[in-house]
């Protein structure tokens, strides 16, 4: 069981690590022109339920599934459903914190949790920027710690 949990637990930082680079040099690179539909409100973003950037969650989720399904038949000794599971976990809590909280999509909800309100701010550093090159933090839980410091520095002041 041990084993597996660090396999999920793996998989989790690899897909951050790999979801940074795929943003920051595919989505604003090469992929652009669908990655522009999340950023542009004149290409998409806030029009209709869904962008065509939903199209690379759905690459992860394929991803996810495949590797569940090839571990399918011893799922706490297989490293395919651990690796499966933790790109799942990622996928899971970038729904929550990416759509429905930074973006408010589908069923927006609000929250007091500092981890949370650091990555919307984060999130929203980096839709500042509407071009194609972009503007960090490119990652959903890899940016500068300043980002919770300020967040904390504002509850201690208001309370």
């Amino acid at each position: 069981m041990l084993r597996f949990a660090l396999h999920v637990l793996a998989s989790f930082a690899v897909t951050e690590i790999a979801a940074y680079v795929l943003h920051r040099w595919v989505f604003h690179g090469a992929l652009w022109r669908i990655h522009r539909t999340h950023h542009d409100p004149e290409h998409g973003h806030g029009h209709g339920l869904f962008e065509a950037n939903d199209l690379f969650s759905l690459g992860f989720a394929a991803l996810s599934m495949w590797l569940m399904w090839s571990g399918r038949g011893d799922p706490i000794g297989s490293a395919a459903f651990a690796w499966g599971t933790g790109i799942a976990v990622y996928g899971l809590l970038y729904f929550v914190l990416h759509d429905l909280y930074a973006h408010r999509r589908f069923w927006p909800f609000q929250t007091k949790n500092p981890t949370a309100q650091a990555v919307k701010r984060a999130h929203g550093r980096h839709h500042q920027s509407l071009t194609k090159e972009g503007q960090e933090p490119y990652g959903l839980f890899l940016f500068p710690p300043s980002y919770g410091r300020r967040m904390r520095r504002k509850r201690e002041a208001a309370g």
